[in-house]
């Protein structure tokens, strides 16, 4: 490189990258540290940086690669790494890509079984109280296992052996495998569906951890949890513990406990039915015995040998009080019939139409008195009119101008009353019966009091 040669950011970030990628110790480089800052991108990367006390790293695990991981990483989890040191030529910081990792001090399988273990257990798929009861006397049997394996053989034999009268079909399946928890699920699926069983025993036998792992998977405990058939468990030895086994409504260390939980002995029923049946045999004769003796006692009681003692009192008292029943009952309807009769008189006395029949008569009656009270009063009302008209008439200043007589005023409308109330030249005029003179005064004479 030439020292006078100025070089972009992006040229030496590109050549200390070819230099860690031409670096074979830095491909397939084990190295094991502290997850912390983990993140996982929608994409379904993750994002992590992986630490120890002295250094750290930034760390990048693709889909493609943590696909095939067991278990979920966790900040804090100690984990083994293998991966490609390089540099990511943006940021100019160097990281390391993932591709595996397990966990540090217990096994991957281990862990993951018990992350999905803590998971449905918060779920509540474990619960004691949503476990179905498996029937006592099952017809048929479902069996869901390898066609092939040692498993349904001991399944058959001793179903076959203890409850030969039941039926038993087999779901093949696969136990085994990448595809074996699918497998699993579809025909757990298909005996819901069907419906022609009443138990169903899911297993098969003993094997390493990574051979039992697809009773493990999430899809087969979600798969037995949602069965509306009991599910019997039986995965490998008794030592071997699944997801399955908690997920299932009953677990069988082995297929063939499974096989001996979901039947029960024939021989065993048939001698509990004959125990049962000589009992109620027993109990039935002594129920006879008893129920006889009880019988002869009641027919050989003075009831039954004079049954005519017993109801010829009672007659004669049934005689009594009919009497008595007729007599109170005369009594009774004739005292109803008096009340009746009272109550209808009265209810006709005060009868609204009779009431309205003497309110209008009331009314008319009323009504000639005040108009004939009306006509006195008018009349006489009359009379005093004509007279006061008479005396009125009589007094009419009118009546008097008739007679001759005028009525003077001044110019100023005033009754003239004295001659003292006029002068030479003032204005007057004279009422007369028919009409008014209007004149004016030529001169004034007063009178002596003889001459009036």
């Amino acid at each position: 490189m030439n020292p006078q040669q100025y070089l972009t950011v992006k040229a030496l970030t590109k050549y200390i990258k070819r230099k860690f990628d031409a670096d074979p110790y830095l491909t397939d480089v084990y190295v094991k540290g502290e997850i912390s800052n983990y993140k996982r991108h929608t994409s379904g990367h993750m994002y992590f940086t992986l630490k120890d006390e002295n250094a750290r790293m930034l760390s990048i695990m693709f889909s493609s690669a943590n696909r095939k991981l067991k278990f979920n990483p966790e900040n804090g989890m100690q984990v083994l790494i293998k991966g490609d040191i390089t540099v990511y030529e943006a940021g100019g910081q160097y990281q390391i890509y993932v591709k595996e990792m397990q966990p540090d001090g217990i096994g991957e399988l281990y862990l993951a079984f018990e992350q999905l273990k803590e998971k449905l257990e918060k779920e509540g798929l474990f619960r004691l109280e949503i476990k179905k009861k498996l029937p006592a006397f099952p017809q048929t049997i479902g069996v869901i296992t390898s066609p092939t394996g040692a498993a349904v053989r001991d399944i058959i034999t001793t179903i076959k052996r203890r409850y030969p009268i039941a039926k038993i079909l087999i779901y093949p399946a696969l136990v085994q495998g990448d595809h074996a928890a699918a497998s699993i699920v579809k025909a757990i699926q298909m005996v819901n569906k069907q419906q022609k069983v009443d138990t169903v025993i899911v297993g098969r036998g003993g094997g390493s951890i990574e051979e039992l792992w697809p009773f493990n998977e999430e899809i087969v405990a979600r798969a037995i949890h949602e069965s509306i058939i009991p599910v019997i468990s039986a995965v490998g030895h008794e030592t071997d513990f699944t997801i399955a086994d908690f997920a299932a409504d009953m677990r069988a260390p082995t297929p063939t406990a499974a096989a001996e939980l979901a039947v029960p002995h024939l021989d065993e029923v048939l001698e509990r039915l004959l125990t049962k049946k000589t009992r109620l045999i027993r109990a039935v004769a002594d129920q006879l015995k008893h129920d006889r003796k009880r019988l002869e006692t009641v027919t050989n009681s003075y009831v039954f040998r004079n049954p005519s003692a017993l109801y010829r009192q009672k007659m004669e008292q049934v005689d009594r009080l009919t009497e008595k029943l007729v007599k109170e009952q005369t009594y009774k309807i004739k005292h109803l019939q008096d009340t009746h009769q009272f109550l209808a008189n009265r209810l006709e006395r005060n009868h609204p139409e009779k009431l309205l029949k003497l309110a209008v008569e009331k009314k008319d009656h009323l009504t000639e008195q005040l108009t004939k009270q009306m006509e006195m009063l008018l009349k006489r009302k009359q009379q005093l009119f004509g007279q006061s008209v008479s005396i009125l008439d009589a007094l009419s200043p009118l009546k008097i101008m008739e007679r001759g007589y005028s009525i003077a005023y001044t110019a100023d409308h005033e009754l003239v009353k004295s001659s003292q109330q006029l002068k030479k030249d003032d204005e007057m005029n004279i009422r007369l019966v028919d009409g008014r003179i209007f004149c004016k005064v030529m001169s004034v004479e007063e009178s002596g009091k003889n001459e009036r």
